[in-house]
């Protein structure tokens, strides 16, 4: 058997996989390791803040003002990881191995070319960059530090997850996760050697991430390359308009949640120097970057088992098997409502030990985390309804809603909610801004689930009627 010979094989052994077994099974076998994947990853985020919390509060504060540009990255990253990955596994679920070939290309070079640019652009204007993310004076340097070499891995982590989700939507969730979690495993390893052994400090930090991405970005590349997988080849990069078209149809709304929930923490700075007592702004700042880092390792494992719902909502939509998409999607939500529900329980319970874990030594940093941290664990289980019927509309191209959907807690409602609460209730009404802004996105996205449902049915009704006619 030659190698095209083995990789149509392989392809159509996936196919049946993903159009044949049991729904909840399926799911659990690629949510595994998109979970351990995200899971890392959000560990290695909170080792960042673990290690720099040994510094000082100024760096936990510098380090959160970075990680707001950190989420800009990803947002680019997932655009193009989301609209290739979308488009990749529908083709391969209709059989069109040709257009997902070109996709896979085109949604690799495109991003590694863009985030060259930015980030030159932002190393020319570093410590502006640092301002407008909402580092006050003592915090700009530690956020410079920090910066500085994030942008010089900006390319690969654009493309990196690109490649990430591209082999996870395409069926290959293992080789995925062990791209992704062999880097971050690599970052724990070297945070501490690079920040203390070496004396780096922050740029420490920053600099065990940049080995890190290239790491991971190296392995994913290398997983392209392996039998049945979409391959990478230069020659089928085709930025043509018809190309971006899809990838902003499937990514427009992984762009927008990921930069709003970016911007939303810009805003955040702002307005938690603003509110804090004269003296505490770095306190505050570090209080948010804390709870946020906190809240992402929650969120990691609902959007780890989210994507392990997105391959097969994928595949059996091209497939038309409608009756499939409809119980992915409520085994989805309901595991997801189990999962949330016993997170924010232990999150409000021990919410000022899980503060204190990242720095101990900050009486004040503690009191207000755990603030935040309880107000956020309250709304928090409206998340069960909301990410799967994002991802759902997402992967079956209903872009307006998707995106709708995607902007509303991070952006709709997060911003008149950061306008209008804190200047009623003060501190505390900031630290409840989140809290508003997720019961309000699940309002909006009840009706979407409903309807979804209902389509759904009638759908899969009128494929079965059609079959029975022939």
């Amino acid at each position: 058997m030659n190698s095209l010979e083995g990789d149509i094989s392989k392809r159509q052994e996936k196919y049946e996989l993903m159009t044949a077994t049991p729904v909840p099974r399926l799911i659990v076998r690629f949510a595994v390791p998109t979970i351990i994947s995200m899971m890392v990853t959000a560990l290695y985020n909170m080792a960042d803040a673990y290690f720099v919390g040994n510094i000082s509060t100024q760096a936990v504060a510098g380090v959160g003002v970075a990680f707001a540009f950190q989420a800009l990255i990803q947002a680019v990253g997932f655009f193009f990881g989301s609209g290739a990955g979308t488009y990749i596994s529908r083709a391969l679920g209709s059989k069109d191995s040709d257009g997902a070939e070109r996709m896979a290309s085109t949604g690799f070079f495109t991003p590694l070319i863009l985030g060259t640019f930015i980030a030159a652009i932002g190393l020319v204007f570093l410590p502006g960059l640092a301002r407008v993310l909402g580092a006050t004076s003592d915090i700009v340097p530690s956020a410079c530090d920090y910066l500085r070499w994030l942008l010089v891995a900006m390319p690969f982590m654009v493309s990196q997850m690109s490649l990430n989700n591209q082999l996870r939507m395409q069926g290959g969730a293992w080789f995925a996760m062990i791209g992704i979690t062999s880097g971050c495993i690599l970052n724990v390893i070297l945070d501490p050697v690079f920040i203390f052994t070496f004396g780096l400090g922050v740029s420490g930090a920053s600099l065990a991430t940049l080995v890190c991405q290239v790491f991971s970005w190296c392995i994913l590349l290398w997983g392209t390359t392996r039998k049945g997988n979409v391959h990478i080849r230069f020659r089928n990069f085709t930025p043509t308009w018809n190309m971006m078209k899809e990838i902003t149809y499937g990514g427009l709304p992984s762009l927008m949640r990921q930069a709003l929930g970016s911007l939303s923490t810009i805003c955040v700075n702002w307005a938690a120097a603003k509110y804090a007592a004269p003296g505490a702004e770095a306190s505050a700042i570090a209080a948010f970057a804390v709870v946020s880092r906190v809240m992402i390792c929650a969120m990691s494992l609902i959007l780890g088992l989210g994507q392990g719902f997105q391959p097969v909502v994928g595949f059996n939509w091209g497939a038309r098997k409608y009756d499939r998409v409809r119980k992915a999607y409520l085994f989805t939500m309901k595991t997801t409502f189990l999962l949330i529900l016993a997170m924010s329980v232990l999150g409000y319970l021990f919410a000022p030990q899980i503060v204190a874990f990242f720095r101990s030594e900050d009486p004040e940093l503690i009191e207000m985390g755990a603030r935040i941290l309880r107000w956020q664990c309250l709304a928090f289980v409206f998340v069960s309804v909301t990410t799967p019927t994002n991802m759902l509309l997402q992967n079956i191209r209903r872009t307006v809603p998707a995106t709708i959907l995607a902007m509303s807690r991070q952006g709709i409602f997060f911003y008149p909610a950061i306008l209008i609460v804190p200047r009623i209730w003060g501190m505390e009404g900031l630290m409840a801004t989140l809290a508003v802004a997720d019961t309000c996105t699940f309002m909006l996205a009840l009706p979407f689930c409903i309807a979804i449902l209902k389509e759904l049915r009638e759908r899969q009704e009128s494929v079965t009627k059609a079959q029975s006619s022939t």
